[in-house]
Formats: structure tokens, C-alpha cells, sequence
């Protein structure tokens, strides 16, 4: 086993899963997200990608779970009903993609996986944008009134959608946790979040593992690399902007979707090119109209006159 740490592979997926712990560390965010494709970009089978990444998520989910259940910040009322419906869904996942016997389901999953970061990419968007307009952070209500069926229903399907591909514990089902209960505090919100997907993604993993089993020698460069990157992202979380970081992963997904889907490179390149040069400056016109933090000053300046 530890031989197997020096081949020149095993040092790229160190190096890869070193580089999505940092952004991990630096934003909270990232997870299945970046290090599914990554993997899948660099030539590991799609079955393979998922089932590791689903185990290492599972760790650093019990980890950041850990911290918060200690604080008692997450809502075990609405994590209650997130499991209860995204536990079975995502445990089925992998016996269903197993269970479609397409001939060729490698690329029967790439796709669901791009399908999946569109979701997904959409979703790092929505969370920059209602971060910046101060949506996240007015919430303080502790324990807001539960939606016991759109709640599970939520649970369902991002439970099924982690279940296949292992995108989407944090991202997606954050920002439904934030819409369906924009009153609750932000630190309930991330506590919410990370307690729920604990289940969850065990779940996906023990599904996965029992359908396509654990490769050591990609799993354990994955737990190596991404634990030292997360630790040095985290070391400089206060340090770099967030909100620019991910709305530089909302970019990065979008591409990456679009190559887990099978586009030209011709359009692949036209699309980074789009969101690249258009996509700041359609920030900006949002930044005008909607920043609280451009709305303060306006505010003291009447409060003062």
C-alpha cells in the first residue's frame, strides 16, 4: 500500500484531490461537485470515480458534522425529514444505475453527472448571488417553522440524484434547505446541511461500494491529498474572497458539464469563452442592483441628514 503512494499516478490524484481540498477549505463547497469530474477527466471510469469520491466524502462529512453537532447549531427537525427521505433514494442510487444494464453505462453515467453539475453550477450561482444581495445573512431565526412533505420531498430527490452521481449533498440541498426556510440562521443552515448529508452520503457510499467496491490505490491518494488540502484552504478561508472563488466554480462546473455531456470542443471553448468575458459583466449590473453592500452607505447617509 504505501509503495503504491509513489507511483506517478497516484501523485497526480494527489496532486488533483490536494488542489478541490484546498478550494473545499477556502469556501465550504466543492466536495462531489469538483472531485467526481476531475477524476472522471483524468481518465478514471465514471462507476470507479463515484464510489471513491462517495467515501471520501462520507469522511470529511462526519468531520465537518462533528464540529457542528458539537456548537448544537444544526436543526434536527429538518435534518429529520431531509434523511428520512434521502437515505433509501441514495443507498438505491447505485443499484439503479447497475439495474438500467445499458451497454454502455459509463457513458450513461458521464451524462447524468453533467446533467447533475448544470444543477449544480446553477445552484453555486443562486448561493453567490443571494450572498451578495444578503439573503443568507439575515436569516436568524434558530428554528423556523418545519415543512415536514416538501422537506422529505427535497430529501428524495437529492438523495436519488447524490445516489447516482455523488454530486450534490452540500450545493444542491443547501440551497433548498435556504429557499424552502430563508429565516434560518446561517450557522444552523451549514449545521442543517452537514448533518444531513452524513447519512446521506454513507448511504451512497455503502450502495456504490457494494455494486462497483473501493479502489485502494485511487481511494487512498483521495483521503491523503484531499485532508492536506483541505487544512491549508482552510488555513486561508479569511484571506480570499469567497464569493469570487465560487463564482469561478460556477464557471468551472458549467464547462465541465458541458464536456461530461458530450459538446465539441468547439462549443466547449465558446461556452468557457462566454462565461468568461459576459459573466463579470452581468455580476457587475447584479452587484448594482441588488448589493446590500452598496445599499449601507446610501442608508447611513440618509440616516446622518
Amino acid at each position: 500500500m504505501p509503495e503504491a503512494l509513489w507511483t506517478y499516478d497516484s501523485l497526480g490524484l494527489l496532486v488533483v484531490s490536494a488542489v478541490i481540498g484546498v478550494v473545499i477549505g477556502l469556501t465550504g463547497m466543492g466536495g462531489g461537485a469538483l472531485m467526481t469530474p476531475a477524476l472522471i477527466l483524468v481518465g478514471i471510469p465514471p462507476t470507479a470515480a463515484v464510489a471513491n469520491d462517495l467515501v471520501v466524502n462520507a469522511v470529511n462529512k462526519v468531520i465537518g458534522a462533528g464540529v457542528h453537532w458539537k456548537h448544537g447549531k444544526p436543526n434536527l427537525r429538518i435534518a429529520f425529514w431531509l434523511i428520512l427521505g434521502s437515505v433509501p433514494t441514495a443507498y438505491l442510487g447505485a443499484w439503479l444505475v447497475h439495474a438500467v444494464g445499458a451497454d454502455d453505462v459509463q457513458g450513461l453515467l458521464k451524462k447524468a453527472i453533467g446533467a447533475t453539475l448544470i444543477v449544480a453550477s446553477s445552484a453555486y450561482f443562486l448561493r453567490a448571488f443571494f450572498e451578495m444581495a444578503g439573503k443568507i445573512r439575515t436569516g436568524n431565526d434558530p428554528n423556523p417553522p418545519v415543512k415536514p412533505l416538501i422537506t422529505l420531498l427535497v430529501g428524495v430527490i437529492g438523495g436519488l440524484m447524490v445516489g447516482i452521481t455523488s454530486v450534490g449533498s452540500g450545493t444542491v440541498i443547501m440551497m433548498c434547505i435556504m429557499l424552502l426556510y430563508p429565516t434560518l440562521a446561517a450557522l444552523r443552515l451549514v449545521g442543517t446541511d452537514l448533518v444531513q448529508a452524513v447519512p446521506l452520503v454513507i448511504a451512497a457510499a455503502i450502495g456504490h461500494v457494494m455494486v462497483t467496491g473501493v479502489d485502494w490505490n485511487l481511494l487512498v491518494p483521495l483521503l491523503i491529498g484531499g485532508a492536506i488540502g483541505t487544512f491549508f484552504g482552510s488555513k486561508f478561508a479569511g484571506r480570499v474572497p469567497q464569493g469570487l472563488i465560487r463564482r469561478g466554480i460556477t464557471i468551472v462546473l458549467a464547462v465541465t458539464a458541458s464536456a461530461m455531456l458530450g459538446a465539441p470542443p468547439a462549443l466547449i471553448g465558446a461556452i468557457a469563452l462566454v462565461l468568461v468575458t459576459v459573466g463579470p459583466l452581468v455580476w457587475r449590473v447584479l452587484v448594482r442592483r441588488y448589493s446590500v453592500h452598496l445599499d449601507a452607505p446610501a442608508e447611513q447617509d440618509r440616516a446622518r441628514a
